[in-house]
């Protein structure tokens, strides 16, 4: 029996998975309906969808870089399945907003005034329930699990929030917005039952005062994580990692609407692919690391994803449109004679991808004590979060100033080579070849 297949058979593991998967599976059903219904129903301009989809991810990505810190103190001083329980139900209400926003959106009441401020609220209120659970999901892992089990069990984490994203972004591509509307409170009702079942997870510290000071804290909380090399050169090179996938993310829409001549059912065919790929980087790195936790593989898998980006934009940039400006169904876009090579393409940045930011979750998990695990996820959630705005902040600039699409994947590509030195220089500091 394989140790994947052997976490999954157990309560220390398999509730807090089933969980987190909702949680991720609920995040993407609403922000893709959103996204989608506001992209091929609202606006019809190309700097207006990047800049939607820029400002939703920006909404979603805020909470991170303001509330990880406060997160980190919660989930290192508390028992984290009490928290979890209590993250869990605070989701219900929140997609009962959301709900509420597609639901008129869907009766085309008072779309701009009502409908998408309920929405952007709802997405906000997701980041929030994202940013606390975040820290959780990860410090529990070396608590709960054996030492050889904690690479493997962050791969099946980060493995299911990618099929999670999948069948999130399936169904929001697919259903109409109003069953959407339905599903998101219905997953939410769900997750919370789950949520009951995750074992006791209590401190391993004695209870501290918590420092509310949103700036401070975080300020702190940063420069003391980091204050350790290996750590800083972990969270430097998973945050160049989202920054280029929140390039990538924000992109997919107007890309597929406005350069492939494609349907939103395509739009959340790119956004499939991509979330396969990771989860099969995600799993197989566990495979080729033997379930020992190592950079190793993380600088050559940075650049691979790297050259790939480079044959995505290509096989965009050679793309041919239908000439009667029709958008393509699913069906139409795969018959084309460019698909294969631009799905491959797709394909391999994500497979590369995974391969490259598990290792580095796991390092931080599992390097630092385990009283201190939360925080210091925390501490990456903050850095991260910070790159993920500045991503969204480069792509709705780049597209204000005329920039296509197109050539804005250039701009990821390069910013892989950052990673790639990152986690070059993580392994040399690990002595990755010992």
């Amino acid at each position: 029996m394989t140790t994947s297949t052997h976490l999954v058979r157990r309560r220390r593991f398999l509730p807090l998975f089933v969980t987190q998967l909702l949680g991720a599976f609920n995040d993407n059903l609403f922000k893709n309906a959103m996204v989608f219904f506001v992209v091929y129903s609202v606006y019809d301009s190309d700097a207006a969808e990047a800049k939607f989809s820029a400002i939703s991810s920006f909404l979603f990505i805020l909470p991170f870089f303001l509330f990880s810190a406060l997160a980190g103190q919660l989930a290192d001083m508390r028992d984290k399945a009490m928290l979890i329980r209590i993250i869990k139900a605070v989701e219900i209400a929140i997609m009962a907003v959301g709900g509420a926003g597609l639901l008129l959106a869907w009766k085309g009441i008072s779309i701009h005034m009502l409908s998408l401020p309920l929405m952007l609220l709802a997405l906000f209120g997701m980041g929030v329930h994202s940013t606390f659970f975040g820290p959780i999901k990860y410090a529990i892992l070396p608590q709960h699990l054996k030492e050889g089990e904690v690479l493997a069990g962050t791969g099946l984490v980060e493995a299911g929030t990618y099929l999670a994203i999948l069948a999130g972004t399936i169904l929001a591509g697919w259903i109409p917005v109003q069953w959407a509307a339905a599903g998101v409170v219905a997953t939410a009702v769900i997750g919370y039952v789950s949520s009951q079942f995750v074992p006791p997870a209590p401190p391993l510290i004695a209870r501290e005062p918590l420092d509310l000071h949103l700036v401070r804290s975080s300020v702190t909380l940063v420069r003391n994580t980091m204050a350790d090399r290996r750590v800083y050169l972990a969270i430097m090179a998973i945050s160049f990692f989202w920054t280029i996938g929140a390039i990538l993310f924000i992109e997919f829409p107007p890309l597929a609407k406005n350069v492939l001549g494609a349907g939103k059912e395509v739009a959340s065919l790119f956004l499939v692919i991509f979330s396969i790929g990771v989860a099969l980087g995600s799993v197989s790195i566990n495979a080729l690391l033997k379930g020992r936790v190592s950079a190793r593989y993380s600088p050559v898998s940075v650049l691979v994803m790297a050259a790939f980006i480079v044959g995505f934009e290509q096989a965009c940039a050679l793309w041919h449109p239908m000439p009667d400006g029709q958008l393509m169904d699913v069906p139409t876009f795969i018959t084309q004679p460019g698909t294969p090579i631009l799905l491959a393409m797709l394909g391999g940045i994500a497979v590369a991808g995974g391969m490259f930011v598990v290792p580095l979750y796991a390092f931080l998990t599992t390097f630092v004590e385990k009283s201190q695990t939360a925080r210091t996820i925390a501490a990456n959630n903050i850095v991260n979060s910070g790159a993920m705005v500045v991503g969204a902040i480069i792509a709705a600039g780049l597209s204000a100033l005329g920039v296509s699409v197109i050539q804005q994947l250039l701009l990821a590509a390069a910013m892989c080579l950052i990673s790639a030195w990152l986690a070059l220089k993580l392994c040399r500091e690990e002595n990755c070849a010992a």
